[in-house]
């Protein structure tokens, strides 16, 4: 099988069975998805929403969380992977945004990453979420499953993998295949148990073919 058509084995298998594959971070608008993207690195999704209800709570606004003193943000994030630095960066993201941003979340990458906390991954995932934009946020799970699926090859880092996805895929189904690669590794395509019996496209999957 081509590399050609395991993309169009992918987009095709998932267009018909997650077409409305979304994040699962909750948030209501921009602020609260930025802070949710910055409190998600390295942590899970689950994790995260039982966390930032309580901080949404105490700093509904930009405005408020840049006014807020590091100790209250440690307290209502020490659950989660690396509070310190976590907090600091929330903080640090919340005065940028209101002293160069008007309080408003920028749309394009270059703006977002000035901000602290805030890496190519998570600028990518509100370019691609809150705007609608063609961006391929390479997490953990979007580069083992496009790996494993012969979706990319040798690709040594994230920034390689999200260059390889972003020229193979169609512009319109960008930010839904980042969903669709990131929500089959947290269910199926797990990174050390792989569930691939249970696969659904394991017929044109690269890894499972080695294993068969």
């Amino acid at each position: 099988m081509t590399r050609k058509e395991r993309y169009e084995h992918f987009i095709q298998y998932f267009s018909e069975h997650q077409p409305e594959a979304e994040t699962e971070l909750y948030y209501e608008n921009p602020y609260q998805l930025l802070v949710a993207v910055i409190l998600s690195a390295q942590c899970t999704d689950k994790r995260v929403n039982l966390t930032t209800p309580a901080i949404f709570k105490q700093f509904p606004t930009p405005e408020t969380l840049a006014q807020a003193e590091f100790d209250e943000v440690f307290a209502l994030i020490r659950s989660i992977s690396y509070p310190n630095n976590k907090a600091k960066h929330l903080i640090g993201m919340a005065q940028m945004l209101v002293a160069d941003f008007g309080s408003e979340v920028p749309s394009t990458i270059d703006e977002l990453v000035k901000m602290p906390g805030v890496g190519r991954k998570t600028a990518n995932v509100i370019a691609s979420v809150i705007f609608n934009q063609p961006a391929m946020a390479v997490d953990t799970h979007v580069f083992r499953v496009s790996a494993r699926l012969g979706l990319t090859l040798k690709a040594n880092n994230p920034k390689q993998a999200e260059d390889q996805l972003m020229k193979f895929i169609p512009e319109q189904y960008v930010a839904r295949a980042h969903h669709w690669l990131i929500l089959h590794g947290r269910y199926t395509c797990l990174a050390r148990n792989p569930k691939c019996e249970e696969c659904k496209i394991s017929h044109f999957c690269k890894s499972y073919k080695k294993l068969a």
